[in-house]
């Protein structure tokens, strides 16, 4: 999912509900009042794109989800001129504990329109209720022009079409400093063998190459998955993940062996971690959001971590490819797997039918919506290929839409999100944790990861 000051959705401490009570600003019927309209009429002006939606004015749509204020308020206002021009309202409504609260509102008969789901396995969840409904065919049409089928498959339960993918965030990244690469010489990498070899050249002059932190709360742990599903990705491809996934094959696989051991290698080095902080155990303690700030003075050359770490640098800090700091894609290791990119990201699910319903889920999946949204919300992304990538003002927005995009890349949802929920945020975080921070080695960690799974 989006992620800007919080790791995965968990959320904030703190819940914000809003409601926009909005009038049919444009030429809809209602005359400006507010009241039903008897049948859509023609909208004019600004509002003719609303077309396809009118004839709704005086319904309300409730929303529920886990983005919560600041990100919310831009999130309202992406659509306040869709409320305006159709006389829709829609009701939104933002918790810190959206991941328990939507299946009891579910299961309790007080389910919301609509839910914004971060992940594939609660979207499942949901489904398994008998409670979520269909979209729209204009919302199927608009998911298979404009987004790479991998998103349809995570908004899809048992081969069936559920959730219109909304938001996307980019993990394949490395952030560095520009200006302190230009001054050494160093070139970014743009394969897996010359990023070692930086790494190498770079700890042969004295210095600790890489910086990380995985301490998070009680998320501790999920940086160190990413790092995993990032080697396991560019080592087995789309197939080797999906079965991973789905404990087709195991941790204890000599595939995924063999990626706990690149991780090691690059992230466990002595000579090469933790930059700024001590020795590599000290990752296991150093949190996620103070991670990458050994870059800024030099301690540290490299941190691998998600777009939405840009959050995290101090206000004022430069990003960009002449500025502070900046990101580079995470090189592939295998020619085999076409550019490999792991992300996260939210569907849109109905738990109605209604026709008003169906046209606020159908105008979140367009190009329209995704651009009113990044107009207003530097630091959103969308994996939405209708966008036009000039309306990116955010170099690492654009940088992550690049590849977010890319019709031949081989993406993959984040995997701890689509694992059982015992094992992606318990035993996974908690074994990793021990990998780090207690030196573990890689088959006792695999086996107690492979040991949590459900039977």
């Amino acid at each position: 999912m989006r992620i800007t000051t919080r790791p995965r959705a968990l959320g904030l401490l703190a819940t914000t509900v809003a409601a926009l009570t909005v009038t049919a600003a444009c030429s809809n019927g209602s005359g400006g009042s507010g009241k039903p309209a008897a049948a859509a009429s023609t909208l004019t002006g600004d509002c003719a794109q609303y077309q396809a939606y009118a004839g709704h004015a005086g319904k309300k749509v409730t929303m529920f989800a886990s983005i919560i204020s600041p990100e919310s308020d831009s999130l309202q206002k992406s659509w306040k001129q869709f409320e305006d021009c159709t006389g829709i309202t829609i009701e939104y409504e933002g918790s810190n504990d959206f991941e328990s609260q939507l299946p009891v509102r579910v299961t309790g008969g007080n389910a919301p329109d609509l839910a914004v789901i971060p992940q594939p396995g609660l979207l499942a969840q949901m489904v398994a209720t008998g409670q979520v409904a269909k979209p729209s065919a204009g919302t199927a049409a608009d998911v298979d022009k404009y987004w790479n089928k991998a998103w349809k498959t995570y908004g899809s339960v048992n081969g069936t079409f559920y959730a219109a993918p909304m938001s996307a965030n980019m993990k394949s990244l490395v952030w560095y400093a520009p200006k302190a690469f230009t001054a050494a010489g160093y070139q970014v990498p743009t394969t897996w063998d010359q990023m070692m070899a930086l790494s190498a050249q770079i700890a042969a002059s004295g210095k600790k190459p890489w910086c990380g932190g995985i301490s998070s709360g009680t998320a501790t742990g999920w940086p160190a998955t990413d790092w995993l599903e990032e080697v396991v990705l560019r080592k087995s491809g789309g197939d080797g993940y999906d079965q991973w996934v789905s404990h087709k094959v195991e941790f204890t696989d000599p595939q995924i062996q063999d990626a706990m051991s690149t991780v090691a290698g690059w992230l466990q080095n002595p000579a090469w971690v933790n930059g700024g902080f001590g020795d590599a155990k000290t990752i296991a303690t150093t949190s996620f959001q103070d991670a990458g700030k050994p870059i800024l003075t030099g301690k540290c050359a490299m941190l691998q971590q998600a777009s939405f770490y840009e959050a995290q640098w101090a206000t004022g800090t430069k990003v960009g490819p002449d500025g502070d700091v900046f990101a580079f894609y995470l090189p592939p290791i295998s020619p085999s797997v076409a550019t490999p990119v792991e992300g996260g990201g939210e569907f849109v699910a109905a738990f109605s039918g209604r026709p008003e319903v169906q046209a606020v889920q159908e105008y979140l999946s367009t190009p329209a919506w995704a651009t009113s949204r990044i107009k207003v919300a530097p630091g959103w992304v969308s994996a939405n290929t209708g966008v036009d990538p000039s309306v990116y003002t955010d170099p690492i927005d654009a940088l992550s839409a690049k590849y977010l995009t890319d019709p031949k890349a081989t993406f993959r949802f984040d995997a701890s999100d689509m694992m059982p929920a015992a094992v992606g945020a318990g035993a996974e975080w908690k074994a990793m944790t021990a990998w780090f921070g207690e030196g573990k080695s890689v088959a006792a960690t695999a086996k107690a990861i492979d040991d949590a799974w459900p039977q």
